[in-house]
């Protein structure tokens, strides 16, 4: 699908999306569980992979209303009677390595073309640390990926891990072992992502000590019984906040309680970089104002990136986004995406050392490519709202990865935009 989008003044509120990332973690941690309720989870696409894969393992998730009632497996994950298709989530694939790596059998589990190129090498070695027997296919930490149990518990170390998921998914693996586990982490990224994880754990009264150096995992434990109820997601009231920052508009986004998301730190960017923006309850105000450049420390807030690159684009002087050699393992090289698709908007972007160096100015319209990449399409569409002239981006159903109804809430809040299928081109 492509998507045409013109210069617009947006105004109004809207519901953030719930969270993808507490979405993820609630599914899998019920299906270790005996019965659980998970209220207002994100439906997308990703979120159903992790549905799809928990279901293989032998849990039953039955959507009702605004909640999933997730019968699951009492902490004996069943072995699948076929190949796990994770499909395009990075999320899904991570994390059921490690509950894969508890059945006394081999699983194996893969996904789309894109998810094939991501690598989960770290993950893997730690794995086969604590007793399971993982490989991927090709020889290179990429999907396919056999894994063979079981998970026995010990000790292991992750080294600069290219993604918190890694440390995730061991964390909730490890409290199911036989075997206490130690696990410790050098320079650890997205920490808020840990934090998350660390907090949904503890609702199910599962045990973790931790100064985020090293984590103690006691072995036997269970998975309690628990209602997870889902935070709104900052990761993507992030493009309406934005959207109103750089058209000069007014936008409420409601649903948006304090949480262990890293990615509320939108809300400081947005006020440091002069947005009028109050936070009163559940509801974000952003008022647009004149942006200023300024230096932004990305390496807890990755998924940010995009949209951050475009506000600066929109700012007065330089904004500099720092450590971001992280993105390239996204689902595209982020990196790559946003300086080449920006420079066709004739914005001044590039990449010093591990830094994105962005000069503000006025983009124009142009014919983008999207990537296929959920992030880089509403970070596009976003830059196309000030742009001027008119802006076409291609692969722009990839939204429904994370915020199936982007387009909608966007189009409701005055975007001119027009959404067109490839067949009628």
């Amino acid at each position: 699908m492509n998507v045409k989008v013109s210069q617009s003044t947006i105004r109004g509120k809207i519901d953030a999306p719930p969270s993808k990332s507490y979405t993820h973690r609630a599914i899998v941690m019920a299906s270790l569980a005996k019965t659980s309720r998970i209220i207002k989870p994100l439906v997308s696409a990703d979120t159903w992979a992790t549905v799809s894969a928990c279901e293989m393992i032998g849990a039953t998730i039955n959507p009702v209303g605004d909640a999933f009632f997730i019968e699951g497996v009492q902490g004996e994950p069943q072995r699948p009677d076929n190949v796990i298709d994770c499909q395009n989530s990075g999320t899904t694939l991570r994390f059921l390595m490690g509950v894969c790596s508890l059945i006394d059998g081999t699983t194996v589990l893969t996904g789309d073309a894109s998810l094939r190129t991501r690598p989960s090498a770290q993950l893997i070695d730690a794995l086969n640390e604590l007793g399971a027997k993982v490989l991927s296919t090709k020889s290179d930490g990429t999907a396919p990926i056999i894994v063979k149990g079981v998970l026995l518990g010990g000790e292991s170390t992750l080294t600069n891990p290219m993604s918190s998921q890694f440390l995730s998914s061991l964390l909730i693996a490890c409290p199911l072992c036989q075997a206490d586990s130690i696990l410790k982490v050098h320079n650890l990224s997205s920490r808020p992502y840990v934090a998350m994880t660390l907090e949904l754990l503890n609702q199910a009264q599962v045990n973790v000590s931790t100064d985020y150096r090293e984590f103690m995992i006691s072995c036997c434990q269970q998975y309690a019984d628990t209602d997870f109820q889902i935070p709104g997601d900052f990761s993507s009231a992030a493009f309406q906040l934005s959207a109103a920052a750089i058209t000069n508009s007014r936008v409420s986004v409601h649903n948006l309680s304090e949480s262990k998301q890293g990615d509320e730190k939108i809300v400081q960017i947005l006020k440091d970089m002069g947005v009028h923006i109050s936070w009163e309850g559940d509801v974000v105000t952003a008022d647009g104002a004149e942006l200023q450049g300024i230096a932004i420390d990305a390496g807890d807030v990755s998924d940010l990136v995009p949209i951050l690159a475009v506000l600066g684009a929109y700012a007065q002087g330089t904004t500099d986004i720092s450590n971001v050699a992280h993105l390239r393992y996204k689902e595209t090289d982020r990196l790559v995406a946003i300086i080449t698709e920006l420079r066709k908007m004739q914005v001044d972007i590039k990449k010093v050392d591990d830094t994105l160096r962005i000069k503000g100015g006025r983009p124009k319209g142009a014919s983008l490519n999207g990537y296929g990449d959920h992030r880089i399409v509403m970070a596009l569409a976003v830059a196309a709202l000030g742009a001027e002239g008119e802006t076409q981006i291609d692969t722009a159903e990839s939204v429904k990865v994370s915020y199936p109804d982007f387009f909608d809430d966007i189009f409701a809040l005055g975007a001119n935009l027009e959404q067109t299928s490839i067949e009628s081109l």
